[in-house]
């Protein structure tokens, strides 16, 4: 697929996910990393920019990016140094909860490295950079001020930044933070995919129509927002536009929803669709994903025609 490249930043972790007999099963998975994949698989051209260390696991997850098709020219790898670790557990209704060992992953000094710069220089080169609120809370302090500093200098060369309010508030020192972290990256994204429950876990509250109003007084010039019950509300400039998911599902598991969701958004988005069919792309695709187990699901269970566009939603 023809159109500008993403650079995808965040962390990949090692996944377990509990089966009801009790026993792990290991994959890999992180959000922006599930996005990455998904992107790759429509056919965008996706690189991931992150840190792992020099371990088989780490090893392993390279591998498996590449047989993906998603670059890993943006990855650093710090010796000695382990990935995280996150466990899942599902409930009756395909609800997860989820448990993390991560505080040591060596993502969170991807900017404090030597060769810093050469991830820096990779991301402003993307035609679309994405990340996420879990990716802002990866870094602190004067790493967190380098990346919005590569957010900046993406936005002057005329690049594009889509960021996901995905919010976990256990990556968080306190609110206060977080909440100036989202509006710095907001003021520097062109697209927010932003979730009702996560701004209301920020906030304290929210509302479809008040987040619209916020992210548009901050200047951004595509609103996605993604609602509580499945359906999401997509604002470009000049109109507001509710799409509910084409039918009804039955999900087994929940994580990777969101995920999938945005990378077949954007990658509709790439190919020139208007935001009311690339939002239906979205549905289509995290309507699979939920109906399998774990983040990533095979490849030969990904659906055809996720990218077509189908005509109703389409604004004359």
């Amino acid at each position: 697929m023809s159109g500008p490249r993403v650079a995808c930043l965040g962390e990949c972790m090692i996944e377990l996910r509990e089966r009801p007999d009790g026993l792990l099963a290991r994959a890999f998975g992180g959000d922006t990393l599930n996005t990455a994949v998904y992107l790759a698989r429509l056919g965008a051209g996706v690189d991931y920019a992150t840190a792992l260390g020099d371990d088989a696991h780490s090893e392993a997850m390279v591998r498996a990016w590449e047989e993906e098709g998603v670059g890993t020219g943006l990855v650093l790898r710090l010796p000695g140094r382990l990935p995280g670790l996150y466990l899942i557990q599902t409930d009756s209704q395909g609800e997860r909860r989820f448990s993390y060992w991560r505080d040591q992953a060596p993502v969170r000094q991807l900017f404090e490295q030597a060769e810093t710069p050469r991830v820096e220089a990779g991301l402003e080169a993307a035609g679309l950079v994405y990340l996420s609120g879990i990716t802002l809370s990866l870094f602190r302090g004067a790493a967190r001020a380098r990346l919005f500093a590569v957010l900046e200098a993406v936005r002057a060369r005329g690049g594009a930044v889509a960021f996901d309010s995905n919010f976990r508030p256990r990556g968080w020192p306190d609110a206060a933070e977080a909440r100036a972290a989202y509006d710095r990256a907001i003021g520097l994204s062109t697209t927010v995919l932003a979730g009702v429950e996560d701004f209301t876990l920020l906030d304290g509250a929210a509302t479809p129509e008040g987040l619209i109003a916020r992210l548009r007084a901050a200047g951004v010039g595509e609103v996605v927002v993604k609602l509580a019950e499945p359906g999401c509300i997509v604002a470009p400039a000049g109109r507001e536009t509710p799409v509910p998911p084409p039918a009804p599902v039955k999900p087994v598991d929940t994580t990777g929803a969101g995920d999938s969701f945005a990378a077949a958004y954007l990658a509709a988005r790439l190919r020139g669709a208007s935001p009311e069919a690339a939002a239906l792309a979205g549905h289509r695709l995290a309507g699979v994903v939920v109906q399998h187990p774990g983040a990533i699901i095979p490849r030969e269970a990904m659906p055809a025609g996720i990218l077509v566009p189908p005509s109703p939603l389409e604004p004359a």
